[in-house]
């Protein structure tokens, strides 16, 4: 008798190891959920060498940070160049980078794949990032394009909204933009084919931004190529073209990630990513390079203001 209970009480003893076990078991994987970033490579955020990289660079990695995720954000002295090197050394392994720019940039060859679709230029940049151990995320509705703009009063005085509105309105009117704005697809070509509007007779090349802006405010020219987030854009009170049929590059806002960060975080990083991409419209970027470039405030602040207003963070 006495043997028999001592056999049932080891037995009793064994399940109940095994059970403790299985919840240990159970709890480690609780633990690793949205909120904890443990047994996974932290998150590097690379910001290249201008203004809206280093906001947006922030604003993914405090929003990481939030998640309980670690997370920082490495600044670049450079560019593309820089930043692609960076992720093939493993610095960096997060980007917020722009789809028409980095497609043309990795494509390698002396040909245009980008088009006004990003769903289309997206498809086309994917093959080359995967080339590079690299995958893109959801694309912002933000865009950071060439694009054309026009003083409040030439708007006003002549109606003029969009490009279609321009190709109506605005024959005679003169256009400022790059030297390489001749045979750009983007750019005078790319207003022929896409809206009949010819302003080749109507160009002046002026290569530096700055001096394009100038150029319009003292009414040498009437439109002008600045990019489509350029802080001027407010600080001019000026008008920015509505591109209706779709001609400017997709350049919008792409957050890249390397394939070991996306196969480590899966769906919990690319759904917080995906959200707060989809707040990024080019009026966001516009407000936020105004803070930047214009308020002069430092681009961590920013970052932090504009999450707790749109409640990504808390």
């Amino acid at each position: 008798m006495r043997r028999h209970l001592m056999v049932l009480l080891g037995l009793l003893v064994g399940l109940s190891m095994v059970a403790a076990a299985c919840g240990s078991d159970d709890d480690d994987a609780g633990g690793s959920g949205a909120s904890d970033g443990a047994d996974r490579p932290a998150i590097v955020v690379g910001a290249q060498d201008f203004g809206e990289s280093k906001v947006l660079a922030e604003i993914y990695a405090q929003a990481f940070e939030a998640e309980g995720w670690d997370a920082s954000v490495q600044e670049l002295a450079g560019y593309r160049d820089i930043l692609l090197g960076a992720f093939e050394s493993g610095d960096v392994n997060f980007s917020a980078e722009y789809a028409a720019s980095l497609l043309e940039y990795l494509n390698g060859d002396d040909k245009t794949e980008a088009t006004g679709d990003v769903e289309e230029t997206v498809g086309f940049l994917d093959g080359y990032l995967a080339d590079n151990d690299l995958v893109a995320l959801a694309a912002a509705p933000g865009v950071d394009t060439n694009a054309f703009v026009i003083t409040r009063e030439t708007a006003d005085e002549l109606g003029i909204e969009s490009l279609s509105d321009l190709a109506d309105k605005g024959g005679d009117l003169v256009l400022g933009a790059p030297s390489d704005c001749e045979t750009n697809a983007f750019c005078l070509p790319g207003l022929e084919s896409t809206y009949g509007l010819d302003l080749s007779a109507n160009f002046v090349s002026i290569d530096d931004g700055p001096s394009r802006v100038s150029a319009l405010e003292a009414g040498e020219i009437d439109i002008a190529v600045v990019f489509s987030s350029d802080s001027t854009i407010v600080a001019k009170d000026l008008v920015l073209l509505e591109d209706d049929q779709n001609l400017l590059a997709a350049d919008n806002v792409l957050p890249v990630v390397s394939t070991e960060i996306d196969e480590a975080y899966g769906s919990e990083l690319r759904d917080l990513a995906d959200k707060i991409s989809a707040k990024l419209t080019t009026e966001v970027l516009l407000d936020l390079n105004d803070q930047f470039d214009n308020d002069k405030r430092d681009a961590a602040d920013i970052a932090k203001d504009w999450l707790e207003e749109e409640g990504l963070v808390s």
